[in-house]
């Protein structure tokens, strides 16, 4: 009684975009501009907004080719 064999998961065939560094670079230039201006709560608020929504914007860009 031989069992089937499991079938491959099927394999995309163009790699996706990364808009996460996007967070990370907003968050952390974010800070820097933030101490810079004595605000630094503030700066890695912004900084985190526009790291987000650029983020998005890379993630929606990359859905549509799809």
């Amino acid at each position: 009684m031989n069992s089937p064999e499991p079938k491959p998961l099927p394999q995309e065939d163009k790699p996706r975009m990364a808009g996460g560094i996007f967070i990370f670079l907003g968050l952390l230039i974010g800070v820097i501009a933030g101490v810079y201006f004595n605000e630094a709560s503030i700066g890695m608020m912004s900084g985190f907004a526009i790291g987000s929504a650029i983020a998005i914007a890379v993630w929606l860009m990359d859905r549509r080719k799809a």
